[in-house]
């Protein structure tokens, strides 16, 4: 495989961007779902700019690099299901555009976006109940965090549409510069 080395000085920097706003995740606790969100909105532009293989290998890397040097390694759990969510789903997307590109996909790759952030989080509430409730853990708290995670997912898969469109659109132009 032949990379160039506008494509790896790219990543390069979207990785310490990356790696940047997962420290700032613990640095700044008031925020830190917006940190690791924007973190792992930076997978969702590698897989954009150069494809589905290069934004896994730069998911991998930054998953890795943030297990290394991030202060609270329970968030790069977290950062890590969020990154793969967005690069299984653009995957998806391309794998759905790529069979029948003529074809309406919409409604398809949102349940199919639903099936996949519920694979990833139901077995993290109930196996790694830390992430997201510290006190006692009973079923209510079970049920109210599933329930709790579909509006979030709705409004994350929202916030990363918008970053795509209006924010990075702007921006990527740039980079064929």
């Amino acid at each position: 495989m032949h990379v160039n080395a506008k494509k790896v000085a790219f990543l390069g920097l979207l990785l310490a961007i990356c790696e940047i706003l997962l420290v700032l995740s613990k640095v700044i606790d008031m925020s830190t779902l917006f940190f690791l969100a924007a973190a792992s909105f930076c997978t969702g532009i590698a897989v954009r700019e150069y494809g589905i293989s290069m934004g896994f290998g730069f998911f991998l890397a930054s998953e890795i690099l943030g297990l290394i040097l991030s202060p609270d390694k329970l968030y790069c759990v977290t950062y890590g299901i969020m990154a793969f969510y967005i690069w299984a789903s653009d995957a998806i997307w391309n794998i759905m555009v790529r069979k029948n590109p003529n074809k309406n996909w919409t409604k398809s790759f949102w349940i199919a976006k639903y099936v996949l952030f519920n694979l990833m989080y139901i077995p993290a509430v109930l196996f790694l109940p830390q992430l997201f409730y510290s006190g006692t853990y009973h079923m209510g708290i079970k049920v109210g965090l599933i329930a709790a995670g579909q509006v979030i997912l709705f409004i994350f898969d929202k916030a990363y549409c918008y970053f795509q469109s209006a924010i990075w659109g702007k921006y990527r132009k740039f980079l064929n510069e």
